[in-house]
């Protein structure tokens, strides 16, 4: 079952979720994952990579991941291991709509929701003196208001922990969409070490995009996340070998962890640190691959 055309509105699918936020997580996440893969849950004994994160969001707590997930505190983590001169420049955190100062923002900008996820909580301004400030304000409203302790869409613990959702500015970096734009290598990575890749292009914000697959060597796999265009002719970026280090470095606390970067003109730059990609509700063609990358993943007991 497609839920997604049944309820084609991203906004109402969430707000039925925390209509039944009183389900147990247990409960819940095996509904959820049989609705949206079609599969039956397996927390016992589980083998596919999305029964494994299911697994991990519901019993591995490690504290440092709610810092990891937040988009503004993740900063300090990534300059504690030594990496400061990835983080993009930063104009300001605010914990309110009504501190931002406007007139001392660039012409050019990202907004962010430090907890928000999926692409859909960001906000490109390319042109400051084109946009409404006011539904800017609004939106970042909207953001801040999020209840500290409301369970997430996908119940995933870091993001309902307490911490309070701020708004969080940074340097919007120039790139030709039709040359693919920004490319994003999506690392995951297992026990510190790297074992699988996406590398997107041609991306729309929270809206569409092309992604490939990809093995640690960075050869391409013939496998597509179904939903998604393929990215065809991808070249291995000339400072890889790098981007899997830096990757590597970031991940040496975790179990499993998607690190992303970007490689802007030969100048790494780090976009975030994800523990439960896509929820665990993604699905891929052959539908073996979900047990190829499942095998990567050590459980911890």
């Amino acid at each position: 079952m497609d839920y997604k055309k049944i309820i084609k509105n991203r906004s109402i699918r969430l707000k039925i979720l925390q209509i039944f936020s009183f389900i147990p997580d247990k409960t819940m996440i095996k509904l959820q994952y049989r609705v949206k893969t079609g599969n039956k849950l397996n927390l016992k004994k589980p083998q596919r990579f999305t029964e494994k994160l299911q697994w991990y969001k519901l019993y591995y707590k490690n504290p440092l991941m709610i810092q990891c997930v937040d988009k503004y505190e993740v900063r300090k983590y990534v300059k504690s291991k030594g990496l400061e001169d990835i983080l993009i420049p930063c104009y300001g955190v605010y914990d309110s709509a009504d501190n931002i100062n406007w007139k001392k923002l660039p012409d050019k900008f990202v907004m962010k929701d430090t907890l928000g996820g999926g692409g859909v909580s960001v906000i490109l301004v390319k042109d400051k003196a084109k946009v409404d400030i006011e539904q800017l304000k609004a939106k970042a409203a909207q953001w801040t208001a999020i209840n500290a302790h409301r369970k997430d869409a996908g119940r995933e613990w870091p993001y309902y922990s307490g911490k309070n959702h701020r708004i969080l500015f940074e340097k919007y970096i120039d790139s030709d969409i039709n040359n693919a734009g920004l490319i994003d290598y999506k690392f995951f990575c297992f026990n510190g070490k790297v074992k699988f890749l996406y590398v997107m292009g041609f991306r729309e914000c929270g809206d569409k995009v092309k992604v490939s697959v990809f093995d640690s060597d960075f050869k391409q796999l013939n496998v597509k996340r179904v939903g998604d265009e393929l990215f065809k002719n991808v070249q291995k970026p000339e400072n890889y070998s790098e981007l899997k280090r830096t990757a590597e470095c970031l991940a040496q606390r975790f179990p499993h962890v998607r690190v992303d970067l970007y490689d802007n003109d030969g100048k790494i730059q780090f976009g975030e640190m994800t523990f439960f990609n896509a929820s665990g509700y993604m699905k891929y063609e052959p539908d073996q691959f979900d047990y190829i990358f499942g095998e990567k993943f050590v459980i911890p007991k």
